[in-house]
C-alpha cells in the first residue's frame, strides 16, 4: 500500500489545519495507522495513531487535547485534526501504516510510510 500525506502548510499560533493521509494500490482498513513528525535536527516523533476499527487511538502528551485522530476507511483515509497550533508542533508530518495490533509508538512499529507535508506554526 502506498500513502501519501497532504494538507500542510504555514499558519499562525493558535491556528487549524487537517492533514490526510490517502492509501493507494490496496486497503488501507487492514492497518493501524499512526503519524509522526520530525523537526529539524530532531529525531522522528511519535504523535498519534489509531487501530484498525477507529475505536483506540494513542496521543503524545504534547499534542492531547489538540490533535485528534480519524479514520474513514470507506474513503481509504486517516486524518489529523489539529487544533490551537503552538510553534513547537513545526515539523514534517508523516503518516505510517502498521500490521502491529498493539504498541505503536516508534518507527519501527510501522511497514509502510508516505512522504511527509510540512506543518510551519509562526507565533
Amino acid at each position: 500500500v502506498q500513502l501519501q500525506a497532504s494538507g500542510g502548510g504555514s499558519v499562525q499560533a493558535g491556528d487549524s489545519l487537517r492533514l490526510s493521509c490517502r492509501a493507494s494500490g490496496g486497503a488501507i482498513r487492514p492497518y493501524a495507522v499512526g503519524w509522526f513528525r520530525q523537526a529539524p535536527g530532531k529525531e522522528r516523533e511519535f504523535v498519534t495513531d489509531i487501530n484498525r476499527s477507529g475505536i483506540t487511538t494513542n496521543y503524545a502528551d504534547s499534542v492531547k487535547g489538540r490533535f485528534t485522530i480519524s479514520r474513514d476507511n470507506a474513503k481509504n483515509t486517516v486524518y489529523l485534526q489539529m487544533n490551537s497550533l503552538k510553534p513547537e508542533d513545526t515539523a514534517v508530518y508523516f503518516c505510517a501504516a502498521s500490521t502491529r495490533v498493539t504498541v505503536r509508538y516508534w518507527p519501527r512499529d510501522y511497514n509502510y510510510w508516505g512522504q511527509g507535508t510540512q506543518v510551519t506554526v509562526s507565533s
